[in-house]
């Protein structure tokens, strides 16, 4: 099963009318916040797989097209902030936001904030546990977990909370954004016991069966 992960860049190998030729086998894309919301209609029509998504700090309340119509979400995708959905037979949760760095500041929490987030989580993650054996492989953020590919500023600061997911609910991958990676080699991936910590910034393919929880994650960029 191959996931495309996007965040933060419009990317024109994606907003491109060749989108289907490059990405055409593509079963599920998932988006980690900072992206217009035309960018993500245009990739749900064109790939014609499921999207879910997660707003980050810089998401517009409302978008104007150029038709003037006025969108608070993406037409044909998901949001999936508190929720869990399943999808090609993976679980899949979301949690949008940054840490909280100005006061009225949309799309940002506290810690404590986002630990009530996870705690409106719980319920379904272990109802999770009980019918299929395990949380939650997949948790897409916008911000990383702290320490881990965060940044020193409070805005770009990760939230300790994600570390605390990822001991307790164990998701197979943790997918965020938030980020901006400029250098090559810049680390992309972590591992964090047993949880993958991919940064999506601009795009990551990865290629998983769903129906297996140890596989191990191969990435393609």
């Amino acid at each position: 099963m191959k996931i495309l992960a996007i965040s933060d860049q419009v990317d024109e190998r994606i907003y491109s009318p060749a989108v289907a030729d490059r990405f055409g086998d593509v079963d599920l894309v998932l988006s980690c916040g900072d992206l217009p919301l035309y960018y993500l209609e245009y990739v749900v029509t064109l790939l014609r797989v499921p999207l879910l998504y997660v707003n980050g700090n810089h998401t517009p309340e409302v978008e104007t097209s150029y038709s003037g119509e006025e969108k608070r979400e993406p037409g044909g995708c998901e949001s999936v902030d508190e929720r869990v959905v399943r999808v090609n037979g993976l679980a899949v949760g979301g949690l949008e936001g940054s840490l909280r760095y100005t006061p009225q500041g949309r799309y940002q929490y506290t810690e404590w904030q986002m630990r009530r987030k996870i705690w409106r989580m719980a319920p379904r993650l272990w109802l999770n546990r009980l019918v299929q054996g395990r949380y939650l492989d997949i948790l897409i953020t916008h911000a990383p977990p702290y320490g881990i590919h965060d940044g020193e500023d409070l805005c770009h600061t990760g939230f300790k909370s994600f570390l605390h997911f990822m001991c307790r609910y164990r998701p197979r991958y943790l997918i965020h954004g938030h980020i901006h990676l400029y250098n090559p080699n810049d680390r992309r991936v972590t591992q964090y016991g047993p949880t993958t910590v991919v940064n999506a910034y601009g795009f990551q393919v990865l290629d998983l069966d769903p129906y297996n929880p140890k596989t191990i994650l191969a990435i393609e960029k």
